[in-house]
């Protein structure tokens, strides 16, 4: 009995996390084409069960409610950020956040002030 409550809590959970990042001009983190990153971006209009992402890059996707999460990234967490816009994704921490920038302590000891647009989480 405890575990279907359990899940039923954690379905209500994630229904209502998902609803909530809904409204047009919310900033939200985007499961960009389906894959496995979460790229941040603003809700640019909803309807019939999907939401239109404007991503902080300038990418525009349209996509369904569970591909929409709200924007929760703070400094302490982990992303991956694209090393001076050259195309190459590595590990940091978030250092710094205003707005869309951002300050990242990569893994490898590099530091580095750069937008939101060019990072992306798990």
């Amino acid at each position: 009995m405890k575990s279907k409550i359990f899940l039923a809590a954690g379905i209500l959970a994630a229904l209502v996390t998902s609803a909530s990042a809904q409204t047009v001009g919310d900033w939200v983190l985007g499961n960009y084409k389906g894959g496995a990153y979460w790229f941040p971006g603003v809700v640019e209009k909803t309807g019939n069960g999907t939401v239109t992402v404007v991503y902080d890059d300038g990418d525009r996707e349209t996509v369904g409610l569970t591909a929409v999460r709200p924007y929760d990234w703070m400094i302490g967490m982990k992303v991956e950020c694209n090393f001076q816009g050259q195309g190459n994704w590595y590990p940091g921490t978030i250092s710094a956040l205003a707005g869309e920038t951002i300050g990242i302590a990569y893994d490898d000891g590099d530091k580095e002030t750069t937008k939101t647009g060019r990072c992306r989480s798990r």
